[in-house]
């Protein structure tokens, strides 16, 4: 017992050791076991399943970040013709609602060009859609007191909001129409044929 405390404990372990059973040996061995990371081959096969998984999950991801584009524009520009329908009824006066550029756009103000009540830039958050009006030229509509769209000077009737076919082929593309008439303003998918569908424009 002196001689092992006199080698240090490292050597007075290994003295135990030995003296000890083989069972004792492997027992110990098998406690001091070094924990090991991945192998290579391990870190490989996760990198190409990752991989594989992010080859299909990209498509889909493009689709909907388009298809988002749209909603966001959709409901902008209904937020923006609902605005200037309660402002008129507020203010007891006619408002006028009008797109902005190409990329979704608007402005409320009074009608005739006067002040401004609220506006959005087509960039802001739907960027890149393209709107066709209904009529083909029209792009104010102008509601009155009782907010009632204005029917003179070939008003605005509907709005359809789309991407490029070169961003979203026209089969994977969600494309929305808001419509504005006496009943309000509405947003419905001009995809849908079936008639009692709520989404049908």
């Amino acid at each position: 017992m002196e001689r092992m405390r006199a080698a240090g404990p490292e050597q007075g372990m290994l003295a135990m050791i030995s003296n000890s059973s083989p069972a004792m040996v492997r027992l110990h061995s098998l406690g001091h076991r070094v924990r090991r990371g991945f192998s290579l081959v391990e870190l490989m096969v996760t990198v190409a399943v990752l991989g594989l998984l992010m080859t299909l999950a990209v498509p889909s991801f493009s689709e909907w970040i388009q298809n988002s584009r749209i909603r966001t524009a959709a409901e902008s520009i209904q937020n923006g013709v609902q605005l200037a329908r309660a402002e008129a009824v507020r203010r007891n006066t006619r408002i006028e609602f009008a797109l902005v550029g190409t990329g979704g756009g608007w402005v409320v103000r009074l009608a005739g060009g006067g002040e401004t009540i609220q506006e959005r830039s087509g960039g802001e958050g739907a960027g890149g859609v393209v709107l066709s009006t209904v009529p083909a030229d029209a792009t104010t509509v102008v509601f009155d007191g009782l907010g009632r769209a204005d029917t003179r000077d070939n008003p605005l009737t509907a709005v359809d909001v789309d991407v490029p076919t070169s961003a979203l082929p026209a089969a994977q593309s969600r494309d929305l129409r808001i419509t504005i008439g006496t009943g309000g303003v509405r947003m419905c998918d001009p995809n849908v044929s079936n008639s009692t569908d709520p989404r049908k424009c």
